[in-house]
């Protein structure tokens, strides 16, 4: 199951450890996506903290880290290939693994009604 922040990213929870991304919406709010900037492994995110920043031909973004822990593992292919934002940012497009100080903090995030509501 999904679950969703109000700045447009994603958390797909397995026990402790959290896969992020950013949202269908976001990625067609940015256009085509050229560059992503992802943070080292090891490195330690807050909630609402930066963790990453998206490069379109219309702006640069920052990515927020929906819930506070540890980067486990990023998503290397993006560099090569940053377009699979823009094409699958559900899928081989993630960014992130956090291992996550609280998992439980990941209840007070929006399910995908709240969130299409938020988008509509």
């Amino acid at each position: 199951m999904l679950k969703y922040t109000e700045d447009h990213e994603w958390i797909s929870l397995e026990g402790d450890v959290a896969t992020v991304g950013i949202t269908d919406h976001a990625q067609d709010a940015l256009g085509d996506i050229v560059f992503v900037e992802l943070p080292d492994v090891g490195t330690a995110v807050t909630a609402g903290g930066d963790m990453a920043t998206v490069e379109s031909f219309k702006a640069a973004s920052s990515v927020y880290a929906p819930l506070s822990g540890e980067i486990i593992e990023i998503n290397d292919s993006l560099s090569d290939d940053p377009a699979q934002v823009n094409s699958e940012p559900l899928g081989a497009g993630w960014f992130v693994k956090i291992k996550l100080d609280n998992p439980s903090a990941a209840d007070a995030l929006m399910d995908e009604d709240a969130y299409k509501a938020l988008i509509a």
